[in-house]
């Protein structure tokens, strides 16, 4: 029995140790947030809230409590960075996988320099910018910063989704008569649409939780949630903090599990080709 026992659970044990590590560092912040977000009184030492109930969330929710603004803000934000992203990274996305352009690879990456940078030196420059053109404080200047972020995905997986449609595809329907426009609104983009939907849910998420460029460039007209989080957070008001964050949760955990399905490993393979 001993030798069996070394033979099947010993080798087991730390492949579970490792798991469980493993296990704590993903879900035990979110376990965290969930004690939070419900506790009324917990202090050191206690290991657990000493009193549990609703009223932080009410106060979130309440009519005149500035989540809900700030959740308005966000969305509305974050729905015209999408579309602004889509209306340049579409027509990139296809030039960058349909025709011959001088310097291709270069042009991708300059798509990445946004990154490439330290975000609040970038930003404080931004915001001196746009304090000149009036932008500073405006919805219109942070839709802006927004889509500096988002272009990096909208563009490199709109490249993508177009370079995996089948060229013979577009090449029949050209011999059949149809025009290059009409060929691209009823074959190509169709085909290519589950990449630019999965593109298009990656900047609604980047723009929903972009924190440092709407700091410098829309405080203190333009408040979000990623802001209000940070106010809660300084303020030492864990509970306010930790229902803003499952908020913000929700949605990038649905979206993703949407992305999931929809990008599939052949668009992912044509991105950078």
């Amino acid at each position: 029995m001993s030798g069996l026992w070394r033979s099947v659970v010993v080798p087991w044990i730390p492949r579970a140790i490792l798991l469980g590590l493993f296990a704590f560092a993903i879900f035990g912040p979110l376990a965290n947030l969930l004690l939070w977000a419900f506790a009324e009184v917990w202090y050191f030492p206690h290991k657990l809230p000493l009193e549990w109930g609703f009223d932080f969330w009410r106060q979130v929710f309440k009519p005149r409590g500035n989540a809900m603004l700030s959740l308005n803000n966000s969305i509305i934000i974050a729905i015209f960075t999408v579309i602004v992203s889509l209306a340049i990274a579409i027509p990139a996305g296809y030039a960058l996988a349909r025709r011959n352009l001088p310097w291709r690879s270069l042009i991708l990456i300059a798509f990445l320099l946004p990154q490439a940078f330290p975000s609040v030196a970038v930003y404080i420059n931004v915001a001196r910018i746009f304090y000149g053109f009036g932008l500073a404080g405006t919805y219109v200047g942070v839709v802006l910063v927004h889509t500096v972020q988002g272009l990096v995905f909208a563009v490199w997986i709109a490249t993508a989704a177009f370079s995996a449609v089948d060229r013979e595809l577009e090449e029949a329907a050209r011999n059949l008569g149809a025009s290059g426009l009409r060929t691209f609104f009823t074959i190509t983009l169709p085909l290519a649409l589950p990449g630019i939907m999965a593109s298009a849910i990656f900047v609604f998420l980047i723009s929903l939780d972009e924190f440092t460029g709407t700091f410098f460039v829309g405080v203190p007209d333009v408040v979000t949630m990623p802001l209000l989080l940070f106010n809660a957070s300084m303020e030492g008001n864990y509970q306010i903090a930790s229902i803003t964050s499952l908020l913000l949760l929700v949605p990038s955990v649905g979206f993703m599990l949407f992305i999931e399905r929809f990008l599939k490993a052949d668009v992912l393979a044509k991105v950078g080709n």
